[in-house]
């Protein structure tokens, strides 16, 4: 089915170790693949709420982060609004999960929130503060990315790969780590940037 108007966020905060994996995704795929017209990529960190404004004005929300469902490392899950919601108990176990649907939940109310798309991974540690990922959590960051741009391409968006070499999770992960003036464009990312 193909959406007009699609936000993908990732979201997560990059201090505590595997919990910023969202982050790290998107910032992936906006590296290494075409910028596509009718999709807006987000690196959401820890925005909680100020994210809300996407859910009303996209067609389509895909929110990419840590999840606290059974299984193994690695193991991935994609929900849709309404599978989230009738799995609250199951959902609301970090952060993130309790804010996601409390944000379902008040957006659903209007009339014009977007359809969302909840994909999650099973992350290794977000409990120890360190800007990195795990060894066993990085090893599953190519089935996220497929699994997120085959989401996309479900709602009519085939991203292309870039033809320039590719930026690794590692130099994107060290770059997160390690951030430079001249990374940013205007002081207004710079601070947003201090800010998660």
């Amino acid at each position: 089915m193909a959406v007009e108007k699609i936000a993908l966020i990732g979201i997560g905060n990059i201090m505590f170790h595997d919990e910023g994996l969202g982050a790290y995704l998107v910032k992936y795929i906006e590296e290494n693949y075409e910028a596509h017209p009718n999709l807006t990529i987000v690196e959401g960190g820890t925005l909680g709420f100020t994210l809300m404004t996407y859910y009303q004005e996209y067609d389509k929300i895909i929110v990419v982060g840590t999840g606290s469902k059974e299984g193994p490392v690695g193991t991935i899950a994609s929900e849709n609004a309404e599978q989230v919601m009738a799995n609250e108990s199951a959902t609301r176990k970090t952060a993130n999960e309790v804010e996601i649907t409390m944000m379902i939940e008040i957006c659903s109310f209007h009339e014009d929130m977007g359809e969302v798309q909840l994909i999650t991974m099973v992350p290794h540690d977000i409990i120890e503060v360190k800007n990195a990922m795990t060894p066993e959590t990085l090893v599953h960051m190519p089935k996220l990315v497929e699994s997120t741009l085959s989401e996309l391409k479900n709602s009519g968006i085939s991203l292309k790969r870039k033809v320039s070499d590719e930026v690794s999770f590692a130099k994107i992960i060290h770059a997160y780590a390690n951030p430079k003036i001249s990374d940013f464009h205007d002081m207004s990312a710079l601070v947003l940037n201090i800010l998660l």
